[in-house]
C-alpha cells in the first residue's frame, strides 16, 4: 500500500526536481524528505530516483508514478479548498423544501439565479404540504423550507426555527368566466361547490375555516394539490376555487373575484442553518418578489 504523505513528498521532488527544493517547498528537511522516497521505494518495490549530483533524475518506475502522484496531489489540493470554502461561499449541498405553488413561481427561478454566479451550489428540493416539510426541518434533514400561512389559518412553527415572511398576497375566488360578480361575498357561497388543496393541508384549513366564519359548511368534490388542475377544474364549470396570486395563472375560461371578507395568504422561509447558501437564496427570492410588485 502506498503511502499518501509519501506520494505527496514524492510528487514535490518530481516537479522541483531535487530533494532540496522540494524540502524548502513542504517545509521539511533534506534528510526527511530522503528518508519518506526510500521508503516509498520499498513501498513501491522498485526504484524511483537516481541521483545526479545535487539533483535527482526519475527512473521509468518513478517517471510513471510522478504523474499519478501529481494529479492526487491537485485533487487533494482542491478538495481542502472546496471543503474550505462551504464555510464562507455560497456552495456545497443546499436542501429545499417548499409548496408547490412556491415552488414553480419563486423558488426554481431563484435557484436558477443562483446557479449561474455559484456553480460549487447543488441544491436538492423537494415538494410537500408546509407541516410535514417544517418537520423534516426540525430534524435537520432540509436546511430551508418555503410554507404559507393564511389569515383564517395561521402555520405552526417549532421553536428555535429562524421564521422570515418573504411575501403577503391577496387570495381571490376563481370562477367560470360566464360569472359577472364583481365581489364574491363569502357567506353567499351556500351552493357552490369547491376544489382546494387535499384535506391536511394548510390550504384546505384555511377555506375550511374562512366559510365556517361565514355561515357556510363547504361542499368539496375535488380535493387537488395542483392549482393548475384546480383552475381547470373551474374553467369546466365543476367547481370554484381559492387561488393565491402566486398560484393564478392566465387562464381564458376563469375570472378571479376579490372575496368579502377579504383573505389573504403569506409564503414564509424558516430555516434550520445558518450557511451563506441559504441566506443566498433567501435573497435571490426577494429579489424576484421585488421585481414582480
Amino acid at each position: 500500500m502506498l503511502s499518501w504523505d509519501r506520494m505527496k513528498i514524492f510528487a514535490a521532488v518530481a516537479e522541483h526536481g531535487s530533494v532540496t527544493r522540494a524540502a524548502e517547498s513542504l517545509h521539511l528537511t533534506g534528510p526527511g524528505v530522503s528518508q519518506h522516497i526510500r521508503k516509498l521505494e520499498k513501498e513501491a518495490g522498485t526504484a524511483l530516483v537516481e541521483r545526479e549530483g545535487r539533483s535527482i533524475r526519475l527512473t521509468p518506475a518513478g517517471r510513471a508514478l510522478a504523474t499519478r502522484a501529481a494529479a492526487m496531489s491537485a485533487l487533494a489540493d482542491a478538495a481542502e479548498d472546496d471543503v474550505a470554502s462551504i464555510d464562507t461561499d455560497v456552495a456545497g449541498v443546499l436542501r429545499v423544501g417548499a409548496v408547490a405553488s412556491a415552488l414553480r413561481r419563486l423558488v426554481v427561478p431563484a435557484l436558477a439565479d443562483l446557479a449561474r454566479t455559484y456553480p460549487l451550489l447543488r441544491p436538492e428540493v423537494v415538494d410537500g404540504e408546509g407541516i410535514d416539510l417544517l418537520d423534516r426541518l426540525q430534524r435537520r434533514t432540509l436546511d430551508l423550507v418555503v410554507f404559507e400561512s393564511w389569515d383564517h389559518r395561521p402555520a405552526t412553527v417549532p421553536a428555535g426555527i429562524d421564521v422570515h415572511t418573504l411575501h403577503t398576497e391577496d387570495v381571490h375566488l376563481a370562477v367560470p368566466i360566464e360569472d359577472n360578480r364583481e365581489m364574491a361575498t363569502l357567506s353567499g357561497e351556500t351552493e357552490s361547490i369547491w376544489t382546494v388543496c387535499p384535506s391536511g393541508s394548510d390550504a384546505h384549513s384555511a377555506l375550511v375555516h374562512a366559510l365556517r366564519e361565514a355561515g357556510v359548511e363547504p361542499t368539496i368534490r375535488y380535493e387537488v394539490s395542483d392549482y393548475s388542475t384546480q383552475l381547470a377544474l373551474v374553467e369546466a364549470g365543476l367547481a370554484v376555487a381559492l387561488v393565491p396570486d402566486t398560484a393564478r395563472s392566465r387562464t381564458d375560461g376563469v375570472r378571479y373575484l376579490p372575496t368579502a371578507p377579504a383573505v389573504t395568504r403569506s409564503l414564509r422561509a424558516a430555516s434550520s442553518t445558518r450557511i451563506p447558501a441559504v441566506g443566498a437564496l433567501l435573497d435571490a427570492m426577494n429579489v424576484i418578489l421585488a421585481c414582480r410588485t
